[in-house]
């Protein structure tokens, strides 16, 4: 579990397995109505597919610190700017119930909680808010296009309670491994509006470790 095996994903220098440069803004087309603006640190693909699979499906844990770190950095690029002083609260998106017991922890989590130590470490205070879970069941995304995902997701999340409580007290930035459609994230923040918290109903910023190489070129000449 995060062996030898997969120590070459992670070498030869902090930003070796992600794209060259700062964190991006990113968004996907067509970009679902309610997605907050997302910073990604890496283009999905090569050794940034292979570190998130590793550590989703084979169980090498110990990629998290490094993908953490990727996520930190794209928090930074977005909510990491807002001059509000209140501490950030990463909200990661939950992976379904069955997915967690098949592979024996929750990735998202584990990357969010990663992340959150780094931007400790970088002097900025955050921490984790696991508040949002699943209301009921979902398809499997695979070969889903962009508008079955929202459909398939859309009213599935929900906030625990006394969640919305906890998010009053920073700025929240929701969290995940990967934009694709961007079904997941805006469902996400949806489910926070509802909670009918203030803090939560103003989500506008979200971090993801890697996006589709299209949502960067759609992009390119943003910040």
């Amino acid at each position: 579990m995060g062996g030898p095996r997969w120590r070459g994903l992670v070498g030869g220098g902090r930003r070796s397995w992600w794209r060259a440069g700062p964190p991006r803004r990113v968004r996907p087309d067509p970009e679902p109505a309610g997605l907050p603006v997302v910073h990604a640190a890496a283009a999905y693909g090569n050794a940034v597919r292979a570190v998130l699979l590793a550590h989703k499906e084979r169980g090498a844990l110990g990629l998290s610190r490094a993908a953490g770190r990727a996520l930190a950095g794209a928090v930074r690029s977005g909510a990491g700017k807002d001059p509000d002083p209140r501490p950030l609260l990463l909200v990661p998106v939950p992976s379904a119930r069955r997915a967690v017991a098949a592979r024996g922890h929750d990735p998202g989590r584990r990357i969010a909680l990663a992340a959150a130590a780094e931007l400790r470490r970088a002097g900025i205070p955050a921490r984790v808010a696991g508040v949002l879970r699943q209301r009921r069941p979902v398809a499997d995304q695979s070969g889903l296009g962009a508008r079955e995902r929202l459909a398939n997701l859309t009213g599935a999340l929900g906030v625990v309670p006394g969640g919305a409580r906890l998010l009053a007290a920073g700025r929240v930035v929701l969290v995940d491994d990967l934009l694709t459609t961007g079904a997941s994230l805006t469902e996400a923040a949806r489910a926070l509006r509802r909670a009918g918290d203030r803090g939560a109903a103003g989500v506008r910023h979200a971090a993801v470790v890697a996006a589709s190489p299209s949502a960067f070129e759609i992009n390119r000449n943003w910040n």
